[in-house]
């Protein structure tokens, strides 16, 4: 029988250094340091030096560090703030849990991103943000959503949790705009082992005011100056991501190894992958692609023993969460056309090259 290939092996993560995930554990329980402390803090100072901003603040997950990421822009009841069509609904939880209302905007058909051409059109007076989503660890256009936002007064936030390292012109997200949002959800580029999240931002307010908020609205114990939130990240957490940001820029050239062959060698018709824009460098989260049948492809996959997964097969505008807001079929086509057909393949530092020349194999021998 076929060893079946993962679309994503967390396990191959762990093996390969063991011992010095269990012994930073080790440490962080010896020093007593749960909820946030010096182990979280080390994470905060290395993470913010990784990404070249001034200052990073840990929180418990991604969806948190977006929420945060609201509330220091000062976002709030009848703000709108926009999202793309095209992204995991955690970027859209973020205005809606600090009161404003997300204005889903569709994504490009090639690149999959924001697109920056529709973004005027959905600009109301009640429009405060933009959040732009480097979406399966590519940038998306941020000079020309700046640029928009820019003439319209309005701050933009970039979502990382898929683009730990990914650059844009040269320089790493997280830095690009007002504040860059990550996750370390396990799976992500750089993950943890549970939930995690960071803030990141070269204007210390917006960090100061959400290691605030983070902390029970607290500057000084048992003093608070505002409605706060309980969203520190563990440090134990903080121990184990200091661990994997020392291999981060290794497993990413391994990635990108993986993803540019899978560029080049998947040359199926059938199968249209995703672009990538010459001033950005992707870190490949996720192997994205699409295909007219995609059950038919799935079982192809599956008969070849290759797992591969969907991400998203229904778009944020379309989720019944969202139903209030009246949004249809036909609001955002593109989006609406990659949740109907896209299909996540295998994709992590770990897979062998034997693994890699399966996928390939599979995806040019798919017909319809």
């Amino acid at each position: 029988m076929i060893e079946p290939i993962k679309r994503i092996d967390l396990n191959r993560l762990f093996e390969s250094h063991r011992e010095e995930y269990l012994d930073a554990i080790a440490k962080a329980c010896d020093a007593g340091s749960f909820s946030g402390g010096i182990y979280a803090d080390k994470f905060d100072e290395e993470f913010a030096t990784y990404c070249g901003v001034a200052a990073a603040t840990g929180v418990n997950n991604g969806t948190s560090a977006l929420h945060c990421a609201m509330m220091a822009l000062g976002i709030g009841i009848g703000d709108e703030v926009i999202v793309p069509a095209n992204t995991f609904i955690a970027t859209a939880w973020g205005p809606t849990y600090a009161g404003a209302t997300p204005v889903f905007v569709d994504c490009t058909s090639d690149t999959w991103e924001l697109d920056a051409n529709k973004i005027e059109d959905a600009v109301t007076k009640k429009t405060k943000a933009i959040i732009g989503v480097h979406l399966y660890g590519q940038p998306f256009d941020v000079d020309e959503v700046t640029k928009i936002a820019k003439c319209y007064g309005l701050h933009v936030v970039e979502d990382c949790a898929q683009a730990h390292g990914a650059l844009y012109k040269g320089r790493k997200t997280g830095g690009l705009v007002d504040i860059g949002c990550f996750s370390f959800y396990p799976g992500k580029n750089l993950c943890c082992f549970g939930e995690g999240g960071s803030v990141t931002s070269d204007y210390w307010p917006y960090i100061e005011h959400i290691i605030r908020l983070k902390n029970h609205g607290s500057d000084i114990r048992y003093h608070h100056d505002e409605i706060g939130y309980n969203m520190r990240l563990e440090g134990i957490q903080g121990a184990v991501l200091s661990v994997s940001l020392k291999y981060l820029d290794a497993w990413t050239a391994k990635r990108r190894t993986i993803g540019k062959r899978y560029d080049r060698e998947i040359i199926n018709p059938y199968i249209t992958l995703q672009r990538h824009p010459d001033n950005t460098e992707t870190v490949y989260h996720l192997y994205v692609v699409t295909v007219p049948d995609r059950d038919a492809f799935l079982r192809h996959m599956d008969s070849k023993g290759i797992m591969c997964d969907m991400h998203y097969p229904i778009p944020c505008h379309l989720q019944k969460a969202y139903s209030f807001l009246n949004y249809k079929r036909g609001d955002c086509p593109n989006a609406e056309y990659l949740a109907e057909h896209c299909c996540s393949l295998p994709m992590f530092p770990e897979l062998r090259e034997d693994e890699i020349e399966r996928v390939i194999e599979a995806c040019n021998s798919f017909r319809m």
